[in-house]
């Protein structure tokens, strides 16, 4: 088959049969019958997926429970309860239900005229390209679903074909899609490469945990230098590494959207590496970069730092499981510390253990850069001395605050600039680091944002320390405790 051919247009055909593109009819008549016995009776040859020609079957005038349940008896299977009681629910989550291509048929047939759902779960049902063929004519008619998870449900290349035929004509309304754990390879990373170039609707992406290696990044790549609309990309747990991950990087020379990428557990190496300092020499758009556990040494940190030195736009930088010692640590901060421009508010190398010297070098940094935050593994080495017990950041700030008769409360909103009770981490660190009255080091500080922000969102959350004011009593209450 001639690579991409993607024609909804064709109304049939080469054997006169309906394409799967001519969706109304099929969403006016439901579903055909299933099984092959029943096709060749019919009295045209008509294979539209959802479509049925018993006037008895046609469900048109029917909606939500019922049309459900009468596609559960036309495609043989048994309704999923969970299903019906949460049609009217945005969020539907019927991941590890063992729906297979025939479940998903019934759930497609009523989601057709669903209004409410947003967000569609499906990871793990053995759903398989014949049922990734159905969820697509249904997002051709459906445009209120925005949200979907597809994840591990053996779509292979069948399934990538479905999938990227909806991104080549943008066709649906969806903005984020997980497809982890498809059984992509390197024929499936064409597909993606092409679609996703016309694609102007989708701005997630997950495609983690498949097969893309050295032909898949070059794709892939070319995809990046040409795509728009992605601002967030996962492409971890692949094969990426040599050629593909030098190719991907070139891609992203050329991006100006991505904002999130996620290359961990893949091979990038010190040449990968290279190929992604030379890409964030140029690439102003990138805001978080993952490359945890690619086999990126000392060498490698090196040449990705050429990048740091110059970049303006990356503010996480996770590196941690990488073969990297103090030295690669240092030449981080350092690139950091040379860069006028640098955004850098997180550098993540947890499994690093540092010496004095390289603790010493970050509070020095932090002076000029109090946003930064570099998570390694521990302070080690012979002329290392016990640390002294700090007392807790909390207690000391609720000590200034009694002694001065502040709110905790108060002190937090000083720092909102949004007034919705969550202080951005980076903005936060910096407040604390520059502010004179309360004593508290960078080790302090640290250890008070993690608390603060424990789940890792990015942002402190005062929102519990509000101290509830007394509501007032209603006027005629007033009056009779006066009389």
């Amino acid at each position: 088959m001639e690579y991409l051919k993607f024609d909804f247009d064709d109304d049939e055909d080469e054997n006169g049969e309906m394409s799967e593109g001519s969706i109304s009819a099929e969403v006016q008549s439901l579903t055909d019958a299933t099984d092959h016995a029943e096709e060749k009776t019919r009295e045209d040859s008509s294979d539209t997926d959802l479509e049925i020609e018993d006037a008895e079957r046609s469900f048109a005038t029917i909606k939500g429970t019922e049309l459900y349940i009468e596609a559960c008896k036309l495609v043989g299977v048994v309704p999923v309860s969970y299903f019906i009681r949460n049609m009217e629910e945005p969020v539907m989550n019927l991941n590890h239900h063992g729906l297979g291509p025939r479940g998903t048929k019934a759930i497609a047939i009523a989601l057709v005229s669903n209004t409410t759902i947003t967000h569609l779960e499906l990871e793990d049902n053995w759903i398989l390209g014949e049922g990734t063929t159905y969820l697509v004519q249904m997002l051709r008619e459906n445009c209120y679903i925005q949200e979907m998870n597809i994840s591990n449900n053996n779509l292979n290349t069948d399934g990538a074909e479905a999938i990227c035929r909806m991104f080549y004509h943008n066709i649906s309304n969806i903005r984020a899609i997980q497809l982890a754990g498809n059984n992509f390879r390197e024929q499936s990373a064409l597909y993606f490469s092409e679609s996703l170039t016309a694609n102007y609707r989708v701005m997630e992406l997950d495609l983690s945990h498949n097969e893309f290696a050295e032909k898949g990044g070059e794709q892939l790549g070319q995809m990046l230098a040409n795509n728009e609309s992605l601002e967030i990309l996962d492409l971890s747990w692949n094969h990426l590494r040599m050629k593909g991950a030098v190719a991907l990087s070139a891609g992203l020379r050329a991006n100006g959207s991505l904002k999130i990428l996620n290359l961990s557990w893949n091979g990038f190496g010190n040449e990968g590496a290279l190929a992604l300092g030379e890409a964030l020499k140029v690439n102003n758009a990138l805001s978080e970069l993952d490359i945890s556990s690619n086999h990126i040494n000392n060498e490698g940190t090196v040449k990705l730092c050429k990048g740091l030195e110059v970049n303006g736009s990356l503010r996480i930088l996770k590196m941690s499981h990488n073969p990297m010692t103090v030295e690669g640590a240092v030449a981080l901060v350092t690139a950091v510390r040379k860069n006028p421009k640098s955004r850098m508010e997180e550098i993540n190398i947890s499994n690093v253990l540092v010496n004095e010297g390289f603790v010493k070098l970050l509070d020095v940094v932090c002076e000029v850069r109090p946003e930064l935050d570099v998570i390694y593994g521990g302070v080690g080495g012979y002329l290392t001395k016990k640390l002294e017990e700090r007392p807790d950041a909390m207690k000391v700030i609720q000590n200034y605050l009694d002694a001065n008769k502040l709110r905790l409360w108060d002190f937090f909103r000083n720092m909102d600039k949004y007034g919705n009770m969550k202080i951005p981490v980076a903005e936060f660190r910096r407040a604390m680091m520059l502010q004179s009255k309360i004593s508290l080091d960078r080790q302090q500080i640290t250890e008070l944002v993690r608390k603060l922000d424990q789940s890792r969102t990015g942002y402190v959350d005062y929102s519990h320390f509000k101290i509830q004011e007394p509501e007032e009593k209603p006027k005629e209450e007033k009056d009779e405790e006066e009389l």
